[in-house]
């Protein structure tokens, strides 16, 4: 805690409460100390304390007549936290003189200063704050929530009728300024219910936002949803409050450092319980949020037609139209409703039809009908009818206007009555920063974007329920391919697929990151590679699905996730895959001749006995014109040891990353022995391209040993961004079985640090191994490396020597 939460009063006044000026700061550190009164109550007390303060303050300034002090914003409306800003309006009606009024102000604000409080104060009279408001919205909505704390009570009754009369009147003007400022701050900080490290107050579905949701209904134009929001707002106050006595800080914002203490000072069991319960309370406000703007719209349209309509018609009230959509859904008003005719406790598919009705058409799906339908509609018998596997199909495959469809079941607790796992899914934070979304949200996702693959495949249906499905093991405990497959088991058998789909679908889950896993960590040369992709799928439809899966699960996943290269990786393997599956078998790995222009390297490094290289950028076209794909680096020289750790190694010093790396020895025709080609594909972390002769002439001091890589880089290594108080886990190295039958496959799992490439080659070096070819994979701050490497005598490894050159690897990154 600060020091105006920790120190004793020293003024010597004395005193234990808030009656008197000087009792305050003890008062205030006991309230906050005490375990036994949390949340509500303690934020009670602590304005009670603080009102009790303040209120001496202003009666030892003896005011003079017609004044009066306010607390605006949340201290007005009651809700302190330990480090919350002291909102104070001193009101007067303009009778004293400015230098009586500045005294008593003077006496106020700067007791409040001392204590090291925030304070956000104005001095103005009636109608000079009526006028800030009416030009100020953020003004206008601190002064909704005035509270009376001293003075002139009819002064303060005044301006809060005033305040809420204008706010009413204002309304059509005031409610899409509102929203235009909701919509602004979501931009800037982002979904809370999503977000890692979230704003609790400023972020989309924070507290900010339930502010303004009670603006909303204090004009009596619209309402929001009262289901669960007082606890959502209680939840994210309960959890500002620890952030701000285990920060000290005024702090809005729940870091990764701070969250196991947060946690712990809640009570709950760990920062992902945590998560959890901030983006519920987020999401119960977002939806909120939604709904409520929603309505205001259709509000102020039904307004702003109304009189041309009374004209029209003369002046009777004519009912909304409705349009059908499906049995017993049709729009009403924008919206998807149900008809008069519909019998949900009669229908156990009405909410599942409704549903697609509504994504189909792109509508949102009505609070109150989904409501309705929670609390009358039947469980769906099982295995389901043929409807309801349809209906949710044909959700999935609406696109992205499933999505507030998917929220919206989800608020009324539908989705989990639907889909029982689902619940341990729900909400679940994913600590991978690569991902944009929670579990749930990512699925949802997923399979927004297999929708916009669903001619790729034969089976659309399956593609759909797999992108839904495919994450599903991450509410369990190990891995979660694996558990995954065994719920899509009972989902699939549950939602009425046959036991061919069911295999199907199980398979699909099972084996969802296998093309990228492998196209971007394999070398896809080998046979061995292929063949076990294919034994794998099985069958070419399979594989089509596969691909399919895998675009929309890393599309889903966020930016880093995909790009050019991986989609030209996967695209690789899987047609590889199916060249299997129709009957085509591998081509034994044959020592591919020397390209052109690796030849006229390897002439001219066997002539200067020097290393010779070359830097070209490729691209390949995109949907938005054309997208570098990286920059292929070929580079010869005489064989000898060393070149691995050494080449990756100024790499690195000139901030270039690898991609994937293939090294090979090659006899050329005529005298000179054999020459070293390197074929690395790299791309610079940013800016440009360092000249090729500045890259030889570093390579050449490498290797002669006039360049100290190692000291370099552990320069660099020491000035790496890392994230204050998260420490990496440790780095595993592992054999790979049965990866390849001619070479043996090593896979390092690390984070990602400038120069990690050159001490593996450095640590495999020193092994006395021979690298084959290296395969490169990041994602954020997690890096992949496998690397094929053979003995002295060209073959895999033994067990035991694998597992010895594994051990020192990894020892020598730990």
């Amino acid at each position: 805690m600060t020091s105006a939460d920790t120190t004793e009063p020293t003024d010597g006044t004395g005193g234990s409460g808030g009656s008197e000026p000087g009792g305050y700061p003890a008062a205030r550190l006991r309230l906050l100390r005490e375990e036994a009164r949390t949340g509500p109550p303690r934020r009670a007390a602590l304005a009670r304390l603080t009102d009790e303060w303040l209120t001496a303050l202003f009666t030892a300034a003896r005011p003079p007549r017609g004044t009066a002090l306010v607390a605006v914003g949340g201290y007005g409306r009651a809700e302190l936290s330990p480090r919350s800003d002291l909102d104070l309006l001193l009101l007067h009606d303009g009778s004293a003189r400015p230098d009586e009024i500045a005294a008593v102000a003077d006496r106020v604000w700067y007791p409040v200063w001392d204590l090291g409080l925030a304070l956000d104060h104005s001095v103005r009279t009636p109608a000079e704050a009526r006028a800030t408001a009416a030009d100020d919205l953020k003004v206008h909505l601190g002064l909704l929530d005035a509270r009376h704390l001293a003075g002139d009570l009819g002064l303060t009754t005044a301006l809060r009728t005033t305040i809420l009369a204008d706010w009413r009147n204002q309304a059509p003007k005031r409610l899409p300024a509102l929203g235009e400022l909701c919509r602004e701050r979501a931009e800037r900080h982002g979904e809370l219910p999503y977000l890692l490290e979230g704003d609790l107050k400023e972020a989309r579905g924070g507290l900010r936002d339930a502010t303004a949701l009670r603006a909303v209904a204090a004009s009596w134009l619209a309402d929001a949803p009262r289901a669960g929001l007082a606890d959502a707002r209680r939840r994210l106050l309960d959890t500002r409050d620890a952030l701000h006595l285990t920060t000290g800080r005024a702090t809005d914002r729940l870091t990764l450092q701070e969250q196991d203490e947060v946690a712990a000072a809640l009570g709950l069991l760990d920062a992902d319980a945590l998560l959890r319960e901030v983006y519920e309370a987020a999401r119960t406000i977002a939806y909120a949020q939604d709904t409520t703007w929603r309505e205001v719209d259709r509000v102020l349209r039904a307004r702003s037609a109304r009189p041309r309509l009374r004209r029209l018609i003369g002046g009777r009230p004519q009912p909304a139209a409705r349009a059908p959509l499906a049995d017993g859904v049709v729009e009403m008003d924008g919206e998807t409703v149900l008809a008069r005719t519909a019998r949900p406790e009669r229908d156990p598919v009405l909410p599942l039809r409704a549903a697609a009705a509504a994504a189909q058409a792109d509508l949102p799906l009505s609070p109150h009908a989904v409501r309705h339908l929670a609390a009358t509609a039947p469980p769906l018998p099982v295995p389901w009818p043929a409807e309801a596997r349809e209906s949710l199909i044909t959700l999935l495959g609406a696109g992205p206007s499933a999505v507030p469809v998917w929220e919206a079941l989800e608020a009324e607790g539908l989705v989990t009555r639907l889909l029982p796992d689902w619940e341990r899914v729900r909400c679940r934070p994913q600590r991978n920063p690569v991902h944009t979304w929670t579990v749930d949200r990512h699925l949802v996702e997923t399979a927004v974007r297999a929708a916009a693959l669903t001619r790729r495949v034969s089976r659309p249906d399956l593609l759909l329920v797999a992108a839904l499905l495919h994450d599903i093991g991450k509410g369990w405990p190990g891995d979660h391919a694996l558990s995954g497959e065994t719920i899509t088991r009972d989902v699939a058998a549950r939602t009425g697929f046959d036991r061919a789909d069911t295999d199907t679908l199980a398979t699909l889950v099972r084996h969802h990151l296998l093309l990228v896993e492998t196209a971007t960590r394999r070398d896809l040369d080998d046979p061995a590679t292929v063949r076990t992709v294919a034994d794998a799928v099985r069958t070419t439809d399979t594989l089509e699905l596969l691909h399919a899966l895998t675009e929309a699960d890393a599309l889903a996943t966020g930016p880093a996730a995909w790009s050019a290269w991986r989609a030209s990786l996967v695209a690789d393997l899987a047609e590889r895959v199916a060249a299997v599956l129709a009957g085509q078998p591998p081509a034994a790995p044959e020592p591919a001749a020397p390209s052109a222009e690796q030849e006229r390297l390897a002439v001219e490094a066997l002539r200067t006995g020097e290393p010779v290289l070359t830097l070209r950028t490729e691209s390949q076209p995109d949907e938005d014109g054309t997208e570098p794909v990286g920059v292929q680096l070929h580079l010869a020289l005489p064989d000898r040891p060393g070149v691995l750790p050494a080449t990756a190694g100024v790499l690195a010093l000139h901030r270039l990353t690898v991609r994937a790396a293939d090294l090979r020895a090659v006899d050329l025709p005529g005298p000179g022995g054999a020459v070293l080609l390197l074929s690395w594909r790299v791309a610079a972390e940013y800016g440009s391209l360092p000249e090729a002769a500045r890259l030889r002439a570093d390579l050449v001091r490498a290797l002669d040993g006039s360049l100290d890589i190692r000291a370099r880089l552990a320069e660099r290594e020491a000035a790496y961004p890392r994230r204050r108080g998260v420490k990496a886990p440790p780095p595993r190295v592992t054999v790979a079985p049965a990866a390849s039958r001619h070479a043996t496959v090593i896979e390092v799992r690390a984070q990602d640090a400038p120069g990690l490439l050159h001490r593996i080659g450095r640590a495999l070096e020193e092994a006395g191994v021979r690298v084959r070819s290296a395969h490169v994979s990041t994602l954020g701050s997690n890096a992949v490396d496998t690397v094929y490497v053979t003995g002295e005598d060209g073959g895999p490894l033994d067990a035991d020597r694998a597992a010895e050159v594994a051990r020192g690897v990894e020892k020598a990154l730990g």
